[in-house]
């Protein structure tokens, strides 16, 4: 009898850390796709994000390319379906895949 007490305890306490593990996962996925990053933001300001890289002013950023796009950056954490994809320069928040900041750098490959 004191077996099936022991094996029943285990059962509820593995169910219990199955529970909480499963809510973490899918908080931490939640937190991953965050809210997309608006051009107001400090950060993205800063770094003169444009949601769309057609709206980057030229005089301002020279550099800039038409065809450079936050999907062909380097730090772009999306896939290349995606509309919009994490970056670490801006925690929390999607950046668009069009869009484009003066931290742009060439996706290797």
């Amino acid at each position: 009898m004191h077996t099936n007490h022991a094996l029943l305890a285990n059962r509820r306490s593995f169910i219990v850390q199955l529970s909480l593990g499963s809510t973490a996962l899918l908080a931490g996925n939640a937190f991953a796709q965050g809210a997309l990053l608006a051009e107001t933001d400090a950060q993205a300001v800063a770094l003169g994000y444009k949601s769309d890289t057609t709206k980057v002013e030229a005089k301002k950023y020279t550099k800039h390319a038409a065809a450079q796009n936050c999907k062909g950056c380097q730090l772009y954490q999306g896939k290349a379906a995606d509309a919009a994809g994490g970056c670490p320069l801006f925690a929390g928040k999607q950046v668009s895949g069009n869009g484009w900041c003066s931290a742009w750098v060439k996706k290797n490959g």
